[in-house]
């Protein structure tokens, strides 16, 4: 029900108003009264009603000037201005202000209902507008998460002046107020398959972006295949250690339930300024590309590395070095992805000792083993040899021109990113071929309101947050854009061919609420569905 307060400094006259008016029976909730705004002010603060109905004068606070402050504090709030004195200067305050009506007395019960019945149904519009406008933002989540990825690309690039950053974080429901930041790069495997099933997958994902809740102050940003930046707010570095660490045992709890699943989280160091964030991340890319030579299922910080060597838990000296080289290798062509393969290199090629690369001998040797080991991994896909001749040609000319770590880095890359992607054919999960699939699945179920971003990442095999990725980069628009697309397109088709009404229309299409269809028909069409047919009716006769 719509709820009504009423201030009124003469009793009788306030009385008077609450007593003759049947308010549930008229569909209002009579929700308070006070003889002043004094009084008033902190009961309406309390209650929040639709409509507030104020006298003007009155003792201590009058009505304009309890106005001014009730729509500072409750910006959506209607207001019914009652008054005795037919004075211009009153009525131009009251419209300053932004009231909804402005009576004078003496006032009868049906002059009052009607200028009531009038603002409620102002009140019921806006109700609506923002139902779909928080329908519509739940649709877009993926929008928004695409934004909170651009903001995070800013934070960590320097682009953004502070106030930018916080009114942009704002904007997103971020308050990004603090006095010390850190940065906390998390990745789990991303391939539903890898999970028992794709609901665990999913209950997995659900879990990670959770962290927010257990540890306030805590923002996640979707990275796509290479999972997520958790950044950490705090007052103090002590608090954002804290946190930091209770993050850490989030996590940990979590992936508990996932035993056969990898993870490897990377810390970077705490920066005091907003602009520091990128020294932040920068560290904690670092330690988090350590995750293609370390063992998986922990989160380490750049102090942790370095203990891990000293420790000679990994001393690539006293290895054999190529044998576990090709153990690396093997794994990642494996498991891998093309997005990945620049941090598996920085990796790679920083655990392996720096005379190495100085030795020409070396590098070619170096380079000979690693084409091996991608060739056997292409044999044992079954992959024909003559569609990899070029790549023998390519390896002769590498070998006779290369001066340094930079040659054989270039070489490896594209040796990785071929092999990589002969695999994904193989395997079908090409993703053009993913794309087709999901498009597939969009045109057989646009129909159901079940189907989302989520329901369409686990009909491919793929994390919301990978699928979404790809998705936006080959399709040229984002799942939720196309999905709306599919849907108009063919709203549009049975609003010209079909004598559907527009809410049985709306039902076909995949919208079970009729005036939510007609909000986002217009949001997309520049017209309601019932201006679209009959345009279309004019265009045939």
């Amino acid at each position: 029900m719509i709820k009504v307060f009423l201030v009124e400094d003469e009793i009788v006259i306030r009385n008077g108003i609450k007593n003759s008016i049947d308010w549930h029976r008229e569909g209002y909730e009579f929700a308070g009264e006070a003889s002043d705004g004094e009084l008033a002010y902190p009961m309406i603060l309390k209650e929040k009603p639709d409509i507030l109905i104020t006298d003007i004068r009155m003792p201590f606070m009058d009505g304009l000037e309890l106005s001014k402050m009730v729509r500072e504090a409750l910006p959506d709030i209607k207001i019914l201005i009652l008054s005795g004195y037919n004075e211009f200067d009153y009525a131009k305050e009251a419209i300053h202000i932004g009231v909804a009506d402005y009576l004078l007395k003496p006032i009868s019960s049906a002059k009052l209902l009607g200028a009531l019945g009038h603002i409620a149904r102002q009140v019921e519009q806006e109700r609506e507008e923002q139902q779909m406008k928080e329908q519509f933002n739940k649709d877009n989540q993926e929008f928004i998460e695409n934004e909170k990825m651009r903001l995070f690309d800013g934070l960590i690039a320097g682009n953004l002046s502070v106030s930018q950053a916080v009114n942009e974080a704002k904007a997103l429901g971020m308050d990004l107020s603090a006095q010390v930041y850190n940065v906390l790069l998390f990745k789990v495997s991303v391939k539903i398959n890898d999970y028992d099933t794709p609901e665990q997958a999913m209950e997995a994902f659900r879990d990670i972006e959770s962290a927010p809740d257990t540890v306030p102050g805590t923002f996640y940003f979707r990275r796509g295949v290479e999972g997520w930046a958790f950044l950490v707010t705090a007052g103090t570095v002590e608090e954002e250690q804290e946190k930091m660490n209770r993050l850490k045992g989030y996590f940990s709890e979590v992936m508990e339930k996932y035993p056969g699943v990898e993870y490897y989280g990377g810390i970077g160091q705490s920066v005091q300024r907003i602009r520091e964030l990128g020294n932040s991340y920068d560290q904690a890319g670092i330690v988090f590309s350590t995750r293609f030579v370390n063992e998986s299922r922990q989160i380490l910080t750049a102090n942790d590395i370095r203990l891990i060597h000293e420790k000679g838990t990994i001393n690539v000296q006293s290895l054999d070095l190529m044998e576990r080289n090709r153990t690396l290798m093997e794994k990642f062509l494996s498991k891998g992805t093309a997005e990945e393969i620049e941090s598996f290199l920085t990796a790679y090629f920083d655990e392996m000792p720096k005379e190495n690369m100085q030795s020409s001998l070396m590098r070619q040797y170096i380079t000979m083993d690693m084409y091996i080991v991608a060739s056997s991994f292409c044999d044992r896909l079954g992959i024909p040899k003559e569609e990899r001749e070029e790549e023998a040609k390519e390896l002769e000319t590498a070998l006779q021109t290369m001066t340094g770590e930079e040659s054989v880095n270039k070489y490896v890359r594209q040796l990785l990113k071929n092999t990589i992607d002969r695999r994904d054919t193989v395997s079908g999960s090409r993703y053009s071929d993913v794309i087709e699939k999901a498009k597939e699945y969009i045109a057989s179920n646009y129909m159901s309101e079940d189907v989302s971003l989520n329901t369409a990442a686990a009909a491919v095999n793929m994390s919301p947050s990978y699928f979404s990725s790809v998705f936006g980069r080959e399709a040229g628009r984002t799942f939720v854009e196309y999905l709306t697309m599919v849907r108009m397109d063919k709203a549009k088709e049975l609003l010209m061919c079909s004598p559907l009404k527009t809410s049985e229309i709306g039902y076909e299409v995949g919208y079970k609420d009729p005036h939510y269809f007609s909000y986002i028909f217009k949001k997309t069409q520049n017209c309601t569905p019932k201006d679209y047919r009959q345009r279309g009716k004019k265009g045939q006769e």
